[in-house]
């Protein structure tokens, strides 16, 4: 299993629209494909930079062929959207990760 994190550093003043937009919009949109599973949104408490506050949205994948199937039907489009919305008002940071047992 692996777990598909992004997280996204969230310009002051930004954060319940950032909010808003995750769970109204690209929650269902991902929940749409089927390919993502659980998905967990948590604030970052550690390393804060002053006039920004930090997410992280983290999914359970099955396999890095099924996320890269997923980031080119969907996961390009949607951070499109992410960037018309908030131009470089958030800015994401993804990083893929090996569940060990």
């Amino acid at each position: 299993m692996l777990i598909y994190n992004t997280t996204y550093q969230v310009e002051e003043g930004q954060e319940d629209n950032f909010l808003i937009w995750m769970k109204e919009f690209y929650l269902p949109e991902v929940e749409k494909a089927g390919s993502l599973h659980a998905p967990r949104m948590v604030r970052v408490l550690s390393h804060r930079e002053e006039g920004s506050t930090c997410y992280s949205l983290q999914f359970e994948v099955e396999n890095s062929g099924i996320l890269h199937r997923w980031h080119l039907e969907q996961g390009t489009k949607l951070n499109e959207e992410l960037v018309k919305i908030f131009k470089d008002k958030v800015v994401g940071f993804p990083t893929l990760m090996e569940v060990i047992e």
